[in-house]
């Protein structure tokens, strides 16, 4: 045998018992049958109306054994969105939710430098309408007095808020949030449920940051697929306070359901992460709309 077969021979042989290795890489038969997704957006998909756009969705996360998405914000994308921008694009996502009703859920998208018009629409599609949860992006930092009416609104009715949070050697967006922001938020409304989003990018700082603050979880999504990261939310905060997210379309299901897949961590803190957090945490607002579960 001469030199290069040799080393063909050698490296297919060791892809082919990595393949074979139950051991090496967790396998997605060992993952939960259901898996929620707290974290999704209609832009960067294609189509022309948020029917077409969410059926690209749901066709990627049928791939995956992804049950259920969240869906927030329309398309394009406004960062500081007026109050007629934001009734749009929470329309394109009951629109997604009327053709899905069994695959898709809501969280209405408000911007707190419209406070007034943002409990308005919170009663609209949230109190009066589908939508079992909050969206916050980059309008405004999150630890504001201008978020205390909406933080109230949503606690009174158990309804969840995912607020945006990044961590940049460059610097922030001027409205855009950190987790130390949502803690100043949090310890301010001990009865709401904060999610923060993206673990602020850095997650090593992140979860030292909510770690103390209880009603603060964490979401997954966004960042690429680094070692450590599920197994350092869970043993710090507990497999309870992680929820799996992906951020789709901005990122693929894949590559963010690959962190939790791949990570080495018990099976049924996995389950936790995977579908039932989140289910635990929407299910007051899926029981009071009877929604099934």
């Amino acid at each position: 045998m001469n030199r290069r077969a040799f080393i063909e021979h050698s490296c297919g042989s060791l892809a082919l018992a990595f393949v074979q290795s139950p051991s090496m890489f967790p396998t997605t038969s060992n993952a939960p049958a259901h898996i929620w997704d707290l974290h999704s957006h209609l832009s960067h998909m294609p189509g022309d109306s948020a029917e077409e756009r969410t059926a690209a969705l749901l066709k990627f996360a049928d791939r995956l054994g992804i049950e259920r998405l969240v869906l927030s914000m329309g398309f394009p994308l406004h960062e500081n969105p007026a109050p007629e921008r934001l009734r749009f694009e929470n329309d394109q996502v009951l629109a997604a939710l009327r053709r899905w009703p069994d695959r898709t859920l809501g969280f209405v998208y408000l911007n707190p430098n419209h406070a007034e018009f943002s409990i308005e629409e919170f009663d609209r599609c949230v109190r009066d309408g589908p939508m079992v949860g909050v969206k916050l992006w980059v309008a405004r930092r999150c630890n504001g007095p201008e978020l205390d009416p909406i933080v109230q609104r949503a606690a009174a009715m158990k309804a969840p808020i995912l607020q945006h949070t990044w961590l940049k050697v460059s610097g922030n967006l001027p409205g855009e949030s950190t987790p130390y922001d949502v803690v100043e938020l949090a310890r301010r409304h001990p009865d709401a449920t904060i999610v923060c989003g993206h673990c602020g990018g850095d997650w090593e700082q992140g979860i030292r940051v909510v770690r103390a603050t209880r009603n603060v979880c964490i979401e997954l999504a966004g960042s690429d697929p680094s070692n450590g990261f599920v197994e350092m939310a869970v043993r710090e905060l507990g497999a309870e306070r992680v929820v799996f997210s992906s951020d789709a379309g901005g990122r693929s299901f894949a590559s963010q359901l690959a962190k939790v897949i791949g990570a080495q961590i018990p099976e049924a803190a996995r389950k936790l992460v995977l579908g039932d957090n989140l289910r635990r945490l929407l299910t007051p607002m899926l029981t009071a709309k009877g929604h099934r579960l």
